[in-house]
């Protein structure tokens, strides 16, 4: 029996709990309760056309280890934002390999959050410190996306004036690298942002532009002064963005202190694998003066109830999608679990670490230019950090380097590119200066001596870095590891116990689909290496995006878009693609329920739409007559509908198809966000409903960790006829035809992750894949069946049921009891549990999502934890000073004077069972307020 993935995936797994629920909901089977649920002109007539049993985890550990052997990792010096790292062993096994790290959610509950909070802001201080600037976030997705982001910050920063004149010019330094291009060509376009793509040093400002953005140092390797094209820059009232190398400025002037006010770019090379390009946390820092307008997510310091230090997610515009369609970012996630990596690997090597690092890859291009230049090669530029651009025969040189196992990047048939990095040996310096002298047909001279600098004097680094306590520490490993241990500690994770947010479907992680990540096949793949050295991740890839188009009922797939907002983003922008191709470029207004989610109004809006909010009625489903008029009245500009489906409210609304083709039949296409495909995979899918486009999130049903708030993945899947539009890249074969220009740095995405995705679906098969639809259900509305003598699930379908998740009504509990659902909230982390998502999206609510991964035994615990908590409140009316507003309670607040009416077992231990593992969160209810007036972002001196 437990030989199937399925088995162990999957939490009901025995004939006596599936029917006590069953018996709980009233129904007789899973078939009947499934009939209720879906509505029968949605549900598919025939199985997925996918193998309908499943690998066993022995047979996948082959298989995928097969797959990773089929690539050939050479020797990487292609450079271009991915570089090979010495990843800390500790913390490889101590945070990637962790599943308190990766199943771990976003921070939004900062009491049971510390631990990661406190890596999150090493990263955001190792940022701010290393780039001269005042405040940084807690991560982005890539370097393109965060020079996009800058882009977009510097356009929402136009003075009045500078928005009635009309500014709409970006400089672009023609140095930069031509992903980072790519994507600002592509999220440019719909704001009507004009590029000027140009020589910085001949280029004139005009008072047309609002922002200029400089690679720092430049994509072939040119270290040049910026702080002359700052000063003109800013005499005409344009902002300036370096998308600075952080292991550069280890060694070279911070951007700070030459001029920028926003530095972006890639913190790969501090401690993460290049991964075949991603994940890897992207950055961005500004100045104090611009923090309301910085995208993302920032940790601050604050206060808890105590007046005990108390980090959490700062600022109530840290994440631009809450303003909907004003919202000038759409980013929704980040890479926390690889900031969290970069954060240790910069507290392990500290200071002196860095630079050591950064000299060690500096010497070894300044030794190999000084032998180029012995053999008459003529280089780009005598002033560099870790990259050198040849004059030579592309085709000869790489014919040697590739006798040699060595990659270099070539630009044009007559130069290459070579960067050098932190593990380069001095064996290796010897073997690239000898495949140049080959290709000359001469000898190389052996280099003597250490080689000079190649930085100029001013722009050599003088201030200090990484100068905090933290930084200068933890330089042993069992330091290290007692570090992050007490951080994990201090975080409830999927490791600890069922966390049921609603939309979020923290399901399992399993090991056996995370294991494949820490393959060196994996793990050291560049993703612009040729493409015969990358078999095993082209079949991979391959293979997934027809699966992923099977399970979606489409055509096509582009793995490309780096997070489920971005994949809205990309599924918006390759439907405006296929109007424009047939001459209807002005579709430009979408349709979208009141009930959706922020990122759906906020994608849109990066998009270039016009968004028209359709009502819901009073049982949460789209108002199909309202939706139905709007669609005629804006039939000859309409674009599209975004729907989410089963609604955000967690509903399957039976006139779905009404609605597909109301938008069809006015000329729009529609995107079914896929957030919620967990309850739709194997029973029903987009295709089938009559959508034209689907994204998905690979971290909710495709058992993607969420790593604390990123990484996430997420493809979109689309209909026959916007195959030829899917996102292309400027150095890889992939994406339509007539693809758009790029929405991610790597061709693919986060390639790494993919292998967790693959598994997923080769390891439950499609039988497999539809019965863990069916048991998300189940375990829903077995939650709310057991739940609803005490709380009332506030929208169903026509049948009284709910789909994969339900909405928990606690809109009175302030008038009753005078709590609210955030002090619930709260009083569940003494219980051990993290909270449903709150006040989403019904305010005064807790949304409910068990997943399919939970067995019976937790959902009852949790079930008892929520019971238990409304007789606290009953208690409580009327008694200010309850045990549920002080929540949560912490072990040293336990162990001091009590001044509270109700008693420390009461408080600590208000059921029996939670005795066994105890979890004490590490503050109390912590002050935002206090936070927001005194706002730090970064680790004290």
């Amino acid at each position: 029996m437990f030989d199937k993935f399925s088995e162990r995936h999957i939490g009901v797994s025995n004939e006596k709990d599936l029917r006590a629920m069953l018996d709980t909901i009233g129904v007789e089977s899973v078939e009947e309760l499934i009939a209720q649920v879906i509505p029968h002109s949605i549900r598919l007539k025939k199985p997925l056309a996918l193998p309908a049993e499943g690998m066993s985890e022995y047979e996948f550990a082959a298989h995928i280890a097969e797959l990773a052997g089929r690539n050939r990792p050479l020797r990487s010096f292609i450079g271009m934002g991915y570089y090979p790292t010495a990843v800390p062993a500790a913390v490889a096994r101590n945070v990637f390999e962790n599943p308190a790290w990766y199943t771990s959610y976003t921070p939004y509950q900062a009491e049971i959050s510390q631990g990661r909070l406190e890596a999150l802001l090493n990263f955001q201080t190792a940022v701010i410190s290393l780039t001269g600037l005042e405040i940084a976030n807690c991560s982005l997705l890539d370097e393109g996306t965060a020079a996009a982001e800058a882009m977009l910050m510097m356009f929402a920063l136009r003075s009045r004036e500078a928005v009635k004149e009309g500014r709409n010019q970006l400089f672009v330094d023609r140095n930069v690298f031509p992903q980072t291009l790519d994507v600002l060509l592509t999220r440019s376009e719909p704001f009507g942002i004009e590029l000027i793509v140009d020589d910085y040093a001949e280029y004139e400002f005009t008072g047309r532009e609002f922002g200029a953005l400089v690679q720092y140092p430049a994509a072939n390797g040119e270290l040049r002064d910026y702080a002359a094209f700052c000063e003109a820059a800013h005499a005409k009232g344009a902002l300036v963005t370096a998308a600075a190398d952080l292991l550069a400025l280890a060694l070279v002037k911070a951007p700070g202190e030459w001029g920028a006010d926003i530095a972006v770019g890639s913190t790969q090379r501090l401690g993460t694998p290049m991964g075949f390009g991603g994940p890897g946390a992207g950055y961005m820092a500004t100045r104090e003066a611009f923090k309301r307008n910085l995208p993302g997510r920032i940790i601050g310091v604050s206060v808890d109830r105590l007046g005990n230090r108390a980090l959490r997610m700062a600022l109530q515009m840290r994440e631009q999608h809450i303003k909907r369609e004003r919202a000038t970012s759409n980013i929704c996630t980040a890479s926390a679990l690889m900031a969290s990596m970069v954060g240790f690997y910069c507290v392990y090597n500290g200071p002196e670490g860095l630079r050591r690092a950064a000299l060690t890859a500096h010497k070894a291009a300044a030794t190999v230019a000084r032998a180029l230049e012995a053999l008459d090669y003529k280089l780009a530029s005598n002033v560099f950090f870790d990259t050198l651009e040849v004059e030579a025969e592309a085709a000869v040189v790489q014919s040697l380097a590739l006798e040699n196992g060595i990659n270099f990047f070539y630009p044009a048939e007559g130069r290459v590119r070579l960067s050098f990095d932190e593990v380069t040996t001095p064996d290796e310096v010897a073997r690239v200066i000898g495949i140049f002298a080959a290709a000359k047909g001469k000898k190389p001279k052996a280099a003597k001596g250490t080689a000079e600098s190649a930085i100029s004097e001013a722009l050599r680094r003088t201030s200090a870095y990484l100068t905090e306590p933290v930084f200068n520490t933890y330089r042993s490993e069992s330091a290290l590891m007692r570090y992050i241990k007490r951080l994990e500690h201090r975080d409830i994770s999927l490791a600890d116990s069922m966390i049921s947010l609603g939309s979020c479907t923290m399901k399992l992680n399993a090991a056996a689909l995370m294991q494949p990540l820490s393959l060196a096949g994996f793990q050291n793949m560049h993703p612009f290496a040729p493409a015969d050295q990358a078999e095993g991740y082209m079949q991979l890839i391959a293979a997934l995006e027809k699966d992923l188009a099977t399970i979606t009922g489409f055509a096509a797939c582009s793995l490309q878009p780096n997070s489920g907002a971005a994949g809205e983003y990309a599924g918006l922008m390759v439907i405006r693609a296929y109007h424009q191709s047939r001459g209807q470029g002005y579709r430009n207004v979408v349709l979208i329920p009141a009930s959706a989610h922020g990122t759906n109004p906020a994608s849109a809006a990066m998009a270039g739409m016009k968004i028209v909010t359709v009502a819901c009625d009073e049982r949460g489903n789209i108002d199909v007559e309202d939706l139905e008029r709007k669609a005629q009245e804006y039939s000859s500009e309409l674009c599209g509908l975004m729907v989410t489906y089963p609604s955000t409210h967690g509903v399957f609304e039976s006139r779905i198809r009404e609605i597909v083709d109301a938008v069809h039949d006015a000329g729009g296409q529609v995107y079914m966000d896929g957030a919620n495909m967990n309850a739709q995979v194997g029973l029903t899918n987009p295709g089938y409903i009559g959508a034209d486009v689907c994204h998905l999130n690979l971290h909710k049903t495709f058992a993607m960790p969420h790593g604390g708030g990123g990484p996430g993945v997420g493809p979109i899947c689309v209909a026959e006829h916007l195959r030829g539009f899917l996102p292309s890249h400027p150095l890889a074969a992939t994406g339509g035809e007539e693809g758009i220009t790029a929405v991610a740095s790597a061709p693919w995405g986060s390639a790494l992750l993919l292998p967790i995705t693959y598994g997923y679906i080769r390891m439950l098969g499609g039988d497999g894949l539809r019965h863990a639809t069916e048991m998300a259900i189940l375990n829903a509305n077995y939650m709310s069946a057991a739940l609803a003598s005490e709380y009332r699930t506030y929208y169903s379908g026509e049948t009284g049921r709910v789909g994969h998740e339900m909405i928990l009504d606690l809109t009175e509990f302030k008038k009753e009891y005078g709590i609210d659902c955030g002090d619930i909230a709260h009083r569940l982390m003494d219980y051990g549990f993290h909270a449903p998502t709150l006040s989403f999206p019904v305010h005064e609510t807790l949304m409910v999502e068990p997943t399919e991964s939970e067995p019976k035994e937790e959902m009852d615990r949790f079930i008892e934890a929520l019971v238990r908590i409304k007789r606290e409140c009953e208690e409580a009316a009327g008694v200010a000073d309850n045990v549920v507003v002080n929540a949560p309670h912490t072990a040293p607040e336990l162990a001091g004077e009590w001044p509270h009416p109700y008693s420390r077992q009461q408080a600590a231990f208000p059921l029996a069972w939670i005795a066994e593992a105890k979890f004490f969160p590490y503050v109390s209810k912590i002050d935002n307020g206090y936070g927001d007036r005194n706002l730090c972002c970064r680790n004290a001196e």
